[in-house]
């Protein structure tokens, strides 16, 4: 059921190629921004191409998520769905690797060119799409439980707030993996941490999002 669901959620996003494009733009885009606001000097933008890349990324990550179940709730399907005996819980999977699919993974691959631009050397590429790689899903894992939390409610920037300061760690350790193959040292420490952080998310937010769901449809 879990990937009959998920290949519903491909199709119905190869429908809207604007949406699935609009991601990529924005890290490209606001990338783009940071030399013209800091300047051209090499060793400045080598020195926070990390940073950047990965809060752009965090950004770029939480577009689309505010409109998770939007669509379903509207025309009822998202009720059916819960009706239907498959579970609230593989609806939130369900929903949370579409988008990581969709969204994470083009910015995971992405990355390296955005940060290439930016002076990053190629040392530090495989660090940092391997970092987005384990950080992404605990953004579309928090990004899900805060849109179900907030199901019925107009406007995505309030999914976007609550998903902030609980992705704060994963910025930190994945600038940080960043940071420690620029200084000659291994990422596998920090890769560790995002590691254990996906799984410690994986089993608050399915659970807790699933419940959110039920709950607003009672």
């Amino acid at each position: 059921m879990c990937w009959t669901l998920y290949l519903r959620e491909l199709r119905l996003a190869s429908r809207r190629r604007l949406d699935l494009v609009l991601p990529w733009a924005f890290l490209v885009a606001a990338a783009v921004v940071f030399p013209l606001a800091v300047g051209p000097e090499p060793e400045l933008l080598r020195r926070i191409a990390p940073g950047v890349v990965w809060a752009c990324s965090l950004l770029a990550a939480l577009l689309s998520v505010g409109s998770l179940y939007a669509g379903d709730h509207a025309d009822g399907s998202l009720e059916q769905m819960l009706c239907s005996g498959r579970g609230a819980g593989v609806v939130v999977v369900a929903k949370v690797l579409a988008h990581w699919s969709l969204t994470g993974v083009p910015l995971a691959l992405l990355a390296p060119a955005v940060g290439a631009a930016l002076g990053l050397p190629a040392s530090a590429w495989p660090a940092l799409g391997a970092s987005l790689l384990l950080g992404t899903p605990v953004l579309s894992l928090l990004g899900a439980l805060a849109a179900a939390l907030t199901l019925g409610l107009r406007g995505s920037l309030l999914v976007v707030l609550l998903v902030l300061p609980l992705a704060v760690p994963v910025l930190v350790f994945g600038t940080g993996a960043v940071a420690a193959v620029e200084g000659g040292q291994s990422p596998a420490p920090y890769c560790a941490l995002l590691a254990a952080v996906l799984m410690l998310t994986a089993l608050v937010a399915v659970p807790a999002g699933a419940a959110a769901l039920r709950l607003s449809m009672e």
